[in-house]
């Protein structure tokens, strides 16, 4: 949580939004998730957001979950909703409200995931949630790719790197390309010669915003659409339950190391 970009993009929210909050980080020790949960009863905290590794942890001391983070068994938002903590799993719906903003639509297309992780597993959970045709998940370990691809029910399936030429919309969810020199070559999750022109080419990693998939993917004539717009929509979730304002995604945007591109919230 050091170096999270969270409080920057929270806080630039809050003082668009003209409201007397303030988001910090808070370094929690392996195992205490709950006990923390506990303490926004006790201290009044208006919202938490979670990360590795007390998504499943904080469970117990919820009082309800979305029906994304039950099916996910991990939270990684939590919201007062009247007097009762919910917890919610806002990884993969922001994956495709950033989508959306960019103009695409996952409804009715072919997907397919790389990796079978956590926020792999919340993808493949929001695509499914959000019409896609299919969902397939292409990872190592097969057992971990079925347990994904069971979460987008009969849209989901198996599937290996063949299946990456004919998704329409193609997420990397591996770590692979994560701190890679932004632009620079390096190693792919996939060969390069699987991209190609009219796909929607997604890379989860946003440090650094131009990954070598991205790179490879323009270079491929394919869109390619960089994991700094899911940090900030899956952050605006919460927002919008914690303070019920529209969050402006511009201030956002920016405060995450994106330029403001105009247009409003």
């Amino acid at each position: 949580m050091r170096h999270s970009r969270s409080p920057a993009i929270a806080n630039a929210a809050f003082e668009a939004a003209g409201v007397d909050w303030s988001f910090m980080a808070l370094d929690v020790a392996p195992g205490l998730g709950a006990e923390a949960v506990r303490s926004m009863r006790t201290l009044g905290i208006g919202g938490l957001m979670v990360t590795m590794p007390h998504k499943a942890d904080v469970i117990p001391a919820l009082d309800e979950l979305t029906p994304a983070a039950a099916a996910l068994g991990a939270v990684n938002s939590i919201a007062w909703v009247g007097d009762r903590l919910v917890g919610d799993n806002t990884d993969g719906a922001g994956l495709v409200a950033a989508l959306a903003a960019d103009g695409v639509d996952v409804s009715g297309r072919r997907c397919a995931v790389l990796g079978a992780g956590g926020a792999a597993r919340s993808i493949v959970w929001a695509l499914a949630a959000a019409g896609a045709a299919e969902v397939v998940v292409v990872n190592r370990t097969a057992g971990n790719a079925t347990v994904a691809a069971e979460l987008a029910g009969s849209v989901g399936r198996v599937g290996d790197q063949r299946d990456v030429a004919g998704a329409e919309v193609l997420v990397n969810a591996t770590s692979v390309g994560m701190g890679a020199a932004d632009g620079a070559d390096g190693p792919l999750p996939v060969p390069a010669d699987r991209l190609h022109p009219g796909q929607v080419v997604v890379d989860a990693v946003y440090q650094p915003l131009e990954t070598p998939l991205l790179r490879a993917a323009r270079s491929a004539g394919a869109v390619a659409i960089d994991g700094l717009g899911m940090l900030v929509h899956q952050a605006a979730l919460s927002i919008r339950r914690w303070i019920d304002v529209e969050p402006d995604l511009d201030a956002m945007s920016a405060a995450a190391g994106r330029p403001t591109r105009g247009g409003g919230s």
